[in-house]
């Protein structure tokens, strides 16, 4: 058995040497503080194995090479049982070590951890915040670091900058998202800014929305407003004949049906989408009102080749910053935001410095959502190994 010492300056540090060392799923035994740093004693994982593993026994009852060869681990219930206990203790070992990092910042530089605070009640995961905080310049006092950081996120997050990408070029757009996030209304929206500066003559409308009783008569009464034909298409090969009948068409907005995020029918509904080729671009629809975790949920249930998002309930939200949040960690370009029910006034165009703005207005920082001081470091670890357990849940 192989045991490795590893002494760094920080356990961030410490614990990249015994991944680099031992591998992704080394086993930590200790950690402690010590003069010049942080000391993590670790072995490679596939070393446990001769500690759980009983000693083979001859004949006459005493240990060797003779005799019955031990039972398969797949046997043995409580190996497997102590393996995952194996893990779960690493896991709590890494947020400890987590925690008392960020418990050291919010000492060392109170800005930092007051910008931090904001950034969790504006509805941004601790992950991004913390990937942020690393590279914010030191010693910089609460105001101008709050800035400094409002400038990266805007850095950070893509926007559509010119509407002539999506009304000029035309093209084919699948609307996709949970129900209720508002897709089509979103469609119609969109359709109206259409026809507004091209007419109604080069605009096709098709909803996919077979399951609900009645499901597609909403876009169908835009349609008709519109002075558009709503085409209906139940599968893939329904689909691929009408898109085959509205080629002539400059733009095609395509509103899917809704479903929960954790329905089995979102992946066919992406597959049926993927059917037709890189000519349907995907735009997810994500609610500004939900919680981060939810949307991020969301995320990983569509994310297979999307062309970017659309930011919904934007007037309700109360903490925008989730939204916000998954689109810069996850490089979805902002399409559109959408800000009320009116068609088509309260679809707009984004931009990234007056969104990221709206985020940190009226921030309830007294809410009992937003973490206060004494919880900091704790929600900080806890929070990043909850996204890394979603992340690893969907591959």
């Amino acid at each position: 058995m192989n045991v490795s010492r590893f002494v760094a300056k920080t356990s961030r540090e410490a614990l990249r040497q015994v991944k680099e060392a031992l591998g992704p799923d080394a086993v930590v035994l200790s950690n402690r503080t010590v003069e010049g740093g942080v000391e993590i004693v670790a072995m490679r994982a596939e070393e446990i194995a001769p500690l759980v593993t009983p000693s083979r026994v001859g004949p006459a009852g005493e240990a060797g090479e003779a005799g019955e060869p031990p039972a398969p681990a797949s046997a043995q219930p409580w190996v497997q049982a102590l393996a995952t206990e194996i893990k779960t203790l690493r896991g709590m070992v890494e947020e400890q070590l987590a925690g008392l990092a960020w418990g050291g910042v919010a000492q060392q530089d109170p800005a930092r951890s007051a910008v931090l605070r904001k950034l969790l009640a504006a509805g941004f995961s601790p992950s991004l915040g913390k990937k942020i905080l690393e590279r914010l310049p030191r010693g910089r006092p609460p105001d101008q670091a709050l800035e400094w950081v409002r400038a990266a996120l805007v850095h950070n997050l893509a926007v559509l900058e010119d509407e002539a990408e999506v009304l000029e070029r035309g093209g084919v757009y699948a609307l996709m998202g949970p129900t209720g996030v508002g897709k089509t209304t979103t469609t119609a929206k969109l359709a109206a800014r259409y026809v507004v500066r091209h007419g109604a003559q080069r605009l096709g409308l098709v909803t996919t929305d077979s399951y609900r009783i009645g499901g597609h008569d909403q876009l169908r009464l835009y349609g008709q407003i519109l002075g558009v034909q709503v085409h209906c298409a139940r599968d893939a090969e329904e689909l691929a004949a009408v898109l085959e009948r509205l080629q002539h068409k400059h733009l095609i907005l395509i509103d899917t049906v809704g479903m929960s995020q954790r329905d089995r029918l979102v992946s066919e509904q992406v597959a049926m989408l993927r059917s037709q080729g890189r000519s349907v671009r995907r735009l997810l629809l994500l609610n500004a009102t939900c919680h981060g975790d939810t949307l991020e949920d969301v995320y990983l249930a569509y994310r297979d080749g999307l062309a970017g998002c659309v930011l919904t309930k934007l007037d309700e939200a109360i903490a925008a910053g989730a939204a916000l949040d998954v689109a810069i960690r996850h490089r979805l370009k902002v399409f559109y935001v959408s800000a009320g029910q009116r068609v088509p006034e309260d679809l707009h165009l984004p931009d990234a410095r007056t969104l990221i703005q709206h985020a940190f207005d009226d921030l309830a920082l007294r809410s009992p959502h937003a973490p206060g001081e004494a919880d900091l470091a704790a929600f900080m670890a806890c929070g990043v190994a909850r996204r890394a357990a979603m992340e690893a849940a969907y591959g």
